[in-house]
């Protein structure tokens, strides 16, 4: 295990953790996106690290930027600069050596690697944990909170550890860049998402709309489930079919 550390096209240094069995790059590769206002040291992609680290599976978090220990201030991240950073990260893979790179992404880090994957032909398979697949939808505000977003330039987000975190309105004007819908139709590589049907934050109808434009996806709906796998079995359920569906397809 190694941090490390590589920069975006703005030249912002992001950090990450590469990790794998032994030195080879010959090994197969998954980079792991975090979600909003979290980081590369998330549970889930800490444990996923330890699985496939045991089945010869290099695995490669870092934090996006304006998060964890990258650099960057979080108001001013948008998804365009989280996409920015995983085509960084791809590159940066690639440079070290790696040939055979997979690509995980969880809800912010979801929608991201969906444009990502969309964009290059460098990733062999994609895996989106409870992806935003339209922001507008999730970030439900009346006409009077968007234009008041717009006046002042910003806006407090509240993150899942209650901190109110300033987030600019380029966020927001953002989301035209971004059609997930319409980049899903450009993935041709094996896809899997997981999404629960109780998830509060993210609709599951985004991911059966998804997973119905991606050619080669499997949906896997955990029932009872809310965005954040709170109920342990079903943080299990979820790790273990994202766990299997990668050693599965290397």
């Amino acid at each position: 295990m190694e941090k490390v550390y590589f920069k975006n096209s703005k030249g912002n240094k992001l950090c990450g953790i590469l990790s794998g069995p032994i030195s080879d790059e010959s090994l197969p590769i998954i980079i792991l996106c975090h979600g909003f206002s979290s980081s590369k040291d998330t549970q889930t992609y800490v444990r996923l690290e330890k699985i496939l680290n045991e089945h010869k599976i290099s695995t490669f978090r870092f934090d996006f930027f304006g998060h964890g220990e990258s650099e960057g201030e979080f108001a001013k991240i948008t998804i365009s600069k989280a996409v920015d950073d995983i085509l960084n990260a791809i590159s940066f893979l690639k440079e070290l050596g790696y040939s055979k790179i997979g690509l995980m992404g969880s809800s912010f880090g979801g929608i991201s690697s969906i444009m990502a994957a969309s964009k290059t032909h460098d990733l062999f398979m994609l895996v989106l944990k409870s992806p935003v697949s339209d922001y507008e939808k999730v970030t439900i505000k009346t006409d009077e909170e968007l234009k008041g977003w717009k006046e002042k330039g910003h806006t407090y987000y509240e993150s899942g550890k209650g901190e109110k975190l300033k987030l600019n309105y380029t966020f927001f004007e953002d989301f035209k860049n971004n059609d997930a819908y319409k980049a899903a139709k450009k993935i041709r590589i094996p896809t899997l998402i997981v999404h629960g049907d109780k998830d509060e934050t993210v609709p599951l109808e985004q991911s059966k709309k998804t997973s119905g434009l991606i050619e080669n996806c499997k949906l896997e709906i955990i029932e009872g489930s809310d965005h954040r796998y709170t109920n342990p079995e079903h943080f299990e359920k979820m790790i273990k079919l994202v766990s299997e569906f990668i050693i599965n397809h290397v």
